[in-house]
């Protein structure tokens, strides 16, 4: 999948708008009852950044950014400044946030996810993009600063060596987003003191 290992500027990205999106196909019976059916077995994340552009010099940074990325060509980084850690939005990460695995004495590489828990009812989400310097580790609740390496562009943790069988490895961090724009077109108004009417500038998450 092409893409760039740069992110989209985080001053635009704060005022984006944007969230999950799941796709559900509902029937209506006859009897007024439904039926529910997850077309997704995991949500995709959809964002404006038309919003976060305040100023000329941003529209110019957001024109540059597409024109760099070929329009939908390339994927970026994006920060989702409402979901961008390990742990709740008011906290610091910690290297127990997340468990990510268990130990068998063989396996080395482990995959970096964030669950969103609900009661009874989870959901995990697989995380592919962590930010470089921000990936804490433990191992059955002890920091580990050392022994391992975290691959930030496919968001696995590798061991030097293979945690024992049983034991619990965790880790805390931050990430992006895999984006890239949902348009090969900047609609926007040339008029520089009017850029409160720009449209719609669309990313959408890509999934693996």
């Amino acid at each position: 999948m092409a893409f760039h290992e740069v992110r989209f500027p985080d001053n635009i990205s704060r005022g984006a708008r944007g969230g999950p999106e799941r796709r559900t196909q509902i029937v209506e019976l006859a009897s007024g009852d439904e039926e529910r059916n997850a077309s997704w077995a995991n949500s995709r994340r959809r964002y404006d950044v038309a919003y976060g552009i305040r100023r000329a010099d941003d529209l110019a940074a957001v024109v540059a950014f597409f024109e760099a990325r070929n329009g939908r060509l390339y994927g970026f980084r994006f920060k989702d400044w409402g979901d961008y850690k390990s742990c709740l939005p008011s906290g610091t990460p910690s290297p127990s946030d997340q468990a990510i695995g268990a130990g068998d004495g063989t396996t080395t590489a482990f995959q970096l996810v964030k669950r969103y828990a609900s009661g009874a009812q989870s959901w995990t989400r697989t995380i592919v993009k962590p930010v470089a310097g921000t990936v804490r580790i433990a191992l059955s609740g002890v920091e580990q600063p050392s022994g391992w390496s975290a691959d930030t562009t496919m968001g696995l943790v590798t061991f030097n060596t293979a945690p024992g069988v049983g034991v619990s490895v965790a880790a805390g961090f931050e990430f992006d987003v895999p984006v890239r724009f949902d348009t090969d077109a900047l609609d926007v108004t040339l008029d520089l003191e009017r850029l409160g009417s720009i449209t719609s500038i669309p990313l959408l998450e890509l999934r693996r």
